[in-house]
């Protein structure tokens, strides 16, 4: 991840006796990825984490039932025409899944969400709208609109936001989100050719240590199912943690596009990786300035992945009928490229506003049998020509 933290009370050595004023112990967790062998932080409670007082197995089924053959054609799903629920865990809007990834949206308003543990993945929270705070274990991060929340699997996290409605694209992935590794040295640290470094990457700070007794709910994401788990002292209850693994956030304006003489391909735009899947983001940038350049990107074939872009604002030309919010699925095994009139349209322009989220996946990924009500199903057909 990022880099070391260290935040609130700590003992000098790690697995020895720290001790509370009163002269017990606090409970020291050791939470790491890839059993003892990946990265880790060590947390001290004022109360042993495993306390539980009541379970309900399971609350309902998260698994999104998906269409049963995929369909070989370009997709276009409107989804500001849906109705976002006011829960982003228990209302979250499945779109589109395979086995390394599933992609939804969800929405929030007033009320902080619930105590949340997603145990099966990593999630990405893309913030299109709104801003407030996240809180875990390991403290306070506050977000706005345009940030990218990285929060690995197993903490426990709530958001609060700070009014107004909150739209949220969702990536839940079944392995560790992390920064590309050729943007690392073999120490960790960015080298100078990454699109961001560790000054635009924003960590928990403000620690709040909750010492409160009583009944508080985690909901916990597990095997598919989501189950409740009553827990009867708070679970933000940390005095203090060092390590390398935490939430934290990147806002995608502060990624610096690569630019060049003639039209960079979607690799120059990589932000994330996870197994079997990317995450590009395309913001506003100097276009190619060749006097011969054609800024609109070429027509290509996706062999081997499907592309899923999330259009967050500004003017995307390549595209034809997008709008804010839209998300396009351009299925592997067939090409796709400008609209028509899209290339000429281009030509001695010198920069685009654009904003959006893409992720490109190895394996191909299946729609929910419920998006037909928010898919244009002529979408295929805008390459056409009119003659």
């Amino acid at each position: 991840m990022p880099r070391y933290v260290k935040l609130g009370d700590i003992p000098p050595k790690r697995h020895t006796q720290f001790r509370r004023p009163d002269g017990s112990l606090y409970s020291e967790q050791v939470f790491g990825a890839k059993g003892f062998s990946g990265i880790a932080s060590i947390l001290y409670h004022t109360n042993p984490p495993t306390q539980v007082s009541r379970i309900q197995n399971p609350l309902h089924c998260a698994a999104a039932d998906l269409e049963e053959m995929r369909s070989l054609r370009h997709r276009h799903l409107k989804t500001a025409g849906l109705a976002l629920g006011q829960n982003p865990v228990t209302e979250r809007i499945p779109l589109m899944k395979n086995s390394d990834v599933q992609i939804s949206i969800a929405g929030q308003s007033e009320s902080a969400s619930p105590f949340y543990k997603n145990a099966d993945g990593d999630e990405l929270l893309f913030i299109h709208e709104g801003e407030g705070i996240l809180e875990s274990q390991f403290g306070t991060l506050n977000y706005h609109a345009g940030d990218y929340l990285i929060i690995p699997r197993g903490v426990i996290y709530q958001l609060q936001p700070a009014g107004g409605q909150n739209r949220i694209l969702v990536i839940e992935s079944y392995s560790p989100i992390e920064i590309p590794r050729r943007y690392r040295n073999e120490y960790g640290q960015l080298l100078e050719h990454a699109p961001f470094c560790e000054r635009d990457i924003r960590v928990p700070e403000n620690l709040q240590v909750h010492a409160e007794e009583g009944d508080f709910d985690v909901l916990i994401r597990s095997q598919g199912s989501l189950y409740t788990y009553t827990c009867p002292v708070h679970p933000f209850d940390t005095i203090g943690w060092d390590g390398y693994l935490y939430p934290w956030a990147l806002n995608i304006l502060d990624f610096e596009p690569v630019t060049g003489s003639l039209h960079q391909p979607p690799p120059a735009h990589q932000t994330f990786e996870a197994h079997n899947f990317v995450v590009c983001s395309f913001v506003p940038r100097m276009l190619d300035y060749h006097p011969l350049a054609v800024p609109a990107p070429y027509n290509h074939s996706n062999v081997d992945s499907d592309e899923m872009i999330y259009y967050v604002n500004g003017s995307f030309s390549s595209r034809k009928g997008i709008e804010k919010g839209s998300i396009t699925l351009h299925p592997s095994g067939i090409p796709h490229g400008p609209h028509p009139g899209a290339v000429e349209g281009s030509l001695g322009k010198s920069r685009t506003d654009e904003l959006a989220v893409m992720v490109d996946t190895f394996r191909p990924l299946k729609l929910v049998f419920d998006t037909a009500a928010i898919e244009d199903v002529n979408y295929y057909k805008s390459w056409n020509y009119v003659r």
